[in-house]
């Protein structure tokens, strides 16, 4: 029987440069997915509380006070809670300081960066998550190449064109489940993906649950993903 965590982080405090204009105003997770009219944290909190989550604490940072008026005034599916970093912690220092506020630090919880957009089921990860007794479980896709690919023949001749093909590699896709003891293992400053996953690597704890097939996936850094999704999300509803 699985403990299905129940409690959340939402790293949401980053500058998304590559966004401009859209961040020149707010902060990345408050950029609305075209067509849609709702953030992509807004999209995020449905999608968690629809997997079993109660309460979310969002790690706020660029032009947080935007971010905290809309969540605020949005009614929500599930409880909120914002931190904002008094100084600059590092990527482990800051998600060790919002895991710090979940409601109950003996039971797992869910991690994802704030500029995912995704569907797949979190219970079934936590159940990879637990079979395997890992202290960290990330979610792992594939993403598509953004070019056009060539294959050839053994001879050097070209044999086909293959347009935006599926990485031969899987990445690290930006949502994680997590043991209670993970966070005392976390850096009070620093990067713990050069600290803290290296470890449990070696020491066999840190577990990849790839993506289902057909599961959605997009990571949004640029105006070209905005479009892409908005895009995809059309494909979605007229399929």
């Amino acid at each position: 029987m699985h403990t299905y965590p129940t409690q959340a982080v939402i790293l949401a405090g980053g500058q998304g440069s590559r966004l401009r204009p859209y961040t020149d105003d707010r902060p990345k997770p408050m950029v609305e997915i075209p067509g849609t009219g709702t953030p992509i944290i807004g999209h995020q909190l449905s999608w968690l509380a629809a997997e079993g989550v109660t309460d979310a604490v969002v790690s706020c940072g660029h032009l947080a006070e935007v971010l905290q008026e809309w969540l605020e005034s949005a009614v929500l599916p599930l409880r909120v809670t914002t931190v904002v970093e008094k100084e600059p912690l590092g990527r482990g220092g800051g998600l060790k300081y919002a895991a710090q506020r979940l409601p109950d630090p003996e039971q797992p919880w869910y991690a994802t960066n704030g500029d995912i957009w995704t569907r797949f089921s979190l219970r079934e990860m936590a159940a990879f998550h637990a079979e395997r007794d890992a202290t960290a479980t990330l979610a792992l896709a594939r993403p598509r190449i953004p070019w056009g690919a060539v294959e050839t023949d053994a001879f050097g001749h070209i044999t086909d064109f293959i347009e935006s093909p599926p990485s031969p590699y899987l990445i690290n896709a930006g949502v994680y489940a997590f043991s209670p003891a993970f966070t005392g293992m976390l850096p009070d400053r620093g990067d713990h993906e050069r600290t803290t996953f290296p470890r449990l690597a070696r020491e066999r704890r840190l577990a990849g649950y790839p993506l289902p097939h057909g599961a959605y996936w997009r990571a949004i850094d640029t105006a070209k993903d905005l479009t892409e999704a908005a895009r995809e999300l059309g494909a979605q509803g007229s399929a």
